[in-house]
């Protein structure tokens, strides 16, 4: 892996890591309601159409970690569906 892909990774990690706070919050909480879900869908949009990029320059850094925020903006909208009546 050269340099710039490791870079690459660590700077997607980074991104991607950003949501993991209020998953916990949010977990820890039971409570979504002050999530957008709007903003959430935006992310998911953007993060597949950053795979699809990722694909077609055959960039794994972009791949991995943006599948990695597809996986956590799917379950803070699991959350937001699961806790929606609780405030």
């Amino acid at each position: 892996m050269e340099f710039i892909d490791g870079l690459g990774l660590v700077a997607g990690i980074c991104t991607s890591s950003a949501v993991i706070p209020q998953l916990v919050t949010t977990i820890k909480k039971k409570k979504a309601s002050e999530v957008s879900m709007t903003m959430f869908i935006v992310l998911l949009t953007g993060n597949a159409l950053w795979v699809y990029y990722g694909f077609d320059k055959k960039d794994i850094p972009i791949i991995s970690t943006n599948l990695f925020t597809i996986c956590l903006n799917i379950a803070m909208l699991f959350l937001k569906f699961k806790y929606k009546d609780n405030k």
